[in-house]
């Protein structure tokens, strides 16, 4: 079926905001996949309104705190959001998930399996992250730190993506996060369909090679591990967008520094199935004024969104976005602002049937865990103006969504229709 055919009349639908299209709910099993620029569940078009969550596990590891995530799954299926992303690391240090290579705490992943069977059950896909650039729950320098500890030669934390030891100790973390069997809901990560997507690190860098060739052959290796294990899930790379060589003249777009990643490069690579950015023009920009960061923002959005769709051809998910709340000079309607300029570029692809299939800010939170609480968390519990405006991105999204399954069904009752019709002789055609 084309598509295109649906847009025009998708745009004059979506405007007329008190028509309740009468589709029943479309059911959120089953694997998601990618259909050209599009996701697709079940056959339909999906799109991932959603949020960043990354201390489920941590929590979660604790039973007495287990309601909480029970919690915010609850309060995020409420509001109409459909994925979110979180950690399947913690390496070395305070309570950790790994605590040295190949060994794991058992209360840990429990507390993963428990996060897992409550997004299951309140119909919300996970993005699973393996590891992270940062030093925060150990990230690659813990991973450095170990094979330095059994003589290897390593001496800054970028020997992660290239020396063969820690390749090793992360492939091996690969396997077990994919072979690993969920105590609650009785089916392994690589079987689960909860699982949207596998995330190789959260915002890989690699500042001491500027050319890019370290990260790409990096993704390269691990992309291909990561499919040899398990082909029912998607895979992205956990970028933040910065164009490299493969695209100077859109270099001029990244925020200051070297980070050793090429937007175009990268994603291009065969297994990554679809694409990220993240976008935080407070951080990159402290000393700009708002309205620069805005025009850095519109600017950003507008180049990664059009480059997934016409030069890599892949979905995209802005996969990180918020604005911190501890900012001088902060106040809710600048977070308005931001939320509004991220979701009506996310909508204004999809409404058309683009690349750009849903963003996930960063980051929710739910009461009592206010040691969570870097000035980007949102609890949606707590009546704001923000939250109206998540939730109303949710139910636009919902509503292209029920629309293409509507033009979709009718095709296909066209098509059913057509194989009974009548031939030249006579005789009635069943195909």
């Amino acid at each position: 079926m084309k598509l295109l055919a649906l847009f025009p009349f998708l745009a004059i639908v979506i405007q007329l905001s008190c028509w309740e299209l009468g589709t029943d709910a479309l059911p959120s099993g089953g694997f998601v996949r990618t259909k050209g620029v599009q996701f697709s569940l079940n056959g339909y078009p999906y799109y991932a309104n959603g949020f960043n969550a990354y201390w489920l596990m941590y929590v979660a590891s604790d039973p007495s705190q287990r309601s909480k995530i029970s919690t915010a799954f609850q309060d995020a299926s409420r509001h109409g959001l459909t994925v979110a992303r979180t950690w399947a690391f913690s390496d070395g240090g305070y309570r950790a998930l790994q605590y040295s290579p190949g060994s794991y705490n058992e209360d840990m992943f429990q507390g993963l399996d428990f996060a897992l069977a409550e997004a299951r059950r309140h119909g919300i896909k996970i993005i699973l992250s393996f590891a992270n650039n940062y030093e925060s729950f150990g990230g690659r320098k813990q991973y450095v730190d170990w094979a330095r500890s059994r003589g290897r030669p390593v001496s800054s934390e970028d020997d992660f993506f290239t020396d063969s030891l820690v390749k090793d100790f992360y492939k091996n973390h690969i396997k077990a996060v994919l072979n690993r069997f969920n105590t609650f809901t009785k089916v392994h990560y690589k079987d689960d369909p909860t699982i949207m997507a596998w995330e190789l690190m959260n915002e890989p860098r690699c500042p001491s090679d500027p050319s890019g060739r370290a990260i790409q052959a990096w993704i390269t290796e691990m992309a291909a591990h990561v499919k040899s294990l398990d082909r029912n899930h998607l895979l992205e790379a956990g970028l933040e967008g910065f164009y490299g060589q493969s695209s100077p003249q859109s270099k001029t777009l990244n925020p200051p520094g070297q980070f050793g990643t090429d937007f175009i490069a990268n994603n291009r690579i065969p297994g990554i199935d679809f694409v990220t950015v993240h976008s935080y023009p407070d951080e990159w920009f402290p000393d700009s004024s708002e309205q620069s960061q805005m025009d850095f923002l519109n600017k950003w959005l507008d180049a990664h969104i059009q480059d997934a769709q016409n030069v890599l051809h892949k979905p995209i998910i802005l996969a990180e976005f918020g604005k911190s709340m501890k900012k001088p000079g902060y106040t809710p309607a600048q977070r308005d602002i931001v939320f509004n300029t991220v979701y009506s570029k996310i909508y204004g692809s999809a409404k058309r049937g683009g690349a750009a299939a849903g963003g996930l800010f960063w980051q929710l939170l739910v009461n009592g865990i206010d040691n969570f609480q870097d000035g980007y968390g949102i609890i949606l519990s707590q009546s704001s103006s923000t939250v109206n405006v998540i939730s109303q991105q949710s139910r636009k999204l919902t509503l292209i969504r029920k629309i293409f399954a509507r033009m979709i069904n009718v095709e296909k009752w066209k098509r059913a229709r057509g194989q009974g019709q009548v031939g030249k002789r006579g005789h009635k055609i069943n195909n």
